[in-house]
């Protein structure tokens, strides 16, 4: 089937079954299209904890549908494809967690929501790229063990007096991100205005004139309602998540192309045959899931 009747054939199965489709920003642009709700990982993470729907097709990376179970452990949890991982994730386990307890005993354990849920469960407080700094200062503890994403710990660390042990991970999309290429495009486009998400290592963050969430980078487009270009430093799928609310405005990628292989796992068949099939479901044992609740419903309230 092309496009138009696979459109066509969610939408039918979609009103049948009930379901809700979410999906992240980093998306392909026709999965973007058929969601019925796209945002980053807090707005996901807010849309899961209340949606009435008895199915939830999650368009994103296995952490993310794993937090959408968590908060919905009633509800039929469906991934389109159930090896589109996060190599970020991955950089923490629950027992390196543990270890390193041991080693920072007096230490607040603050994780970035792009962790599995088994981490979840043995950490304090969890957050996303919008809501890190914010977290981190509202931990009763002036000393913070930031994982798994190096990067943006550092950025963390610029805004606050508190002491970060940085865990020595990274997103392999940003972690690469090519200097060269950013700064060919901004002197292709010297009236363009960069924004770079914080995952970015700090030589790019540095040249950025805006650092930022995906979800943040909507609020930076309207901050500059007279400039009509913007470099978009992150997965190339933000660019057209922007242009879908912002159709006036120019959003160009850098000259090398930021592309996250797992996301982009994700397609218009899968979403289709996932559907029809109620298969890929994603489940929390409960007693992990219990913990990570708590921490994730802990950030939410804030």
């Amino acid at each position: 089937m092309d496009f138009v009747e696979l459109k066509h054939k969610i939408e039918e199965i979609k009103r049948e079954k009930g379901a809700i489709i979410l999906a992240h920003n980093y998306q392909l642009p026709e999965v973007q299209d058929i969601a019925d709700f796209t945002g980053d990982s807090l707005e996901l993470a807010r849309k899961a904890a209340n949606i009435d729907n008895d199915i939830i097709v999650f368009c994103g990376v296995y952490f993310m549908a794993e937090t959408a179970s968590i908060l919905n452990p009633e509800k039929n949890v469906l991934i389109p494809d159930i090896e589109a991982g996060c190599p970020l994730a991955d950089f923490a386990t629950g027992q390196q967690v543990r270890e390193w307890r041991n080693r920072y005993p007096d230490y607040t354990f603050v994780a970035y929501i792009n962790t599995t849920a088994e981490v979840k469960a043995e950490i304090d407080m969890c957050c996303t790229s919008s809501n890190a700094l914010k977290v981190v200062e509202s931990v009763d503890n002036d000393k913070i063990v930031f994982l798994p994403d190096r990067n943006l710990a550092s950025y963390v660390q610029r805004f606050t007096k508190k002491e970060i042990v940085c865990w020595p991970g990274y997103c392999i999309v940003h972690q690469f991100a090519s200097l060269p290429a950013i700064l060919e495009t901004k002197e292709k486009y010297p009236d363009a205005i960069t924004m770079a998400h914080p995952e970015c290592p700090s030589e790019i963050l540095d040249i950025a004139d805006e650092i930022c969430s995906t979800g943040q980078m909507f609020q930076v487009v309207e901050k500059y309602k007279d400039k009509e270009r913007f470099i978009v430093v992150t997965e190339w799928g933000m660019n057209y998540a922007l242009s879908r609310k912002f159709p006036d405005k120019v959003f160009i990628e850098p000259a090398k192309r930021m592309q996250c292989a797992n996301m982009k796992k994700i397609t218009l068949q899968k979403v289709y045959d996932v559907l029809r099939n109620e298969n890929n479901r994603v489940s929390v044992e409960s007693g992990i899931a219990d913990r990570a609740k708590d921490v994730i419903m802990k950030m939410l309230a804030l």
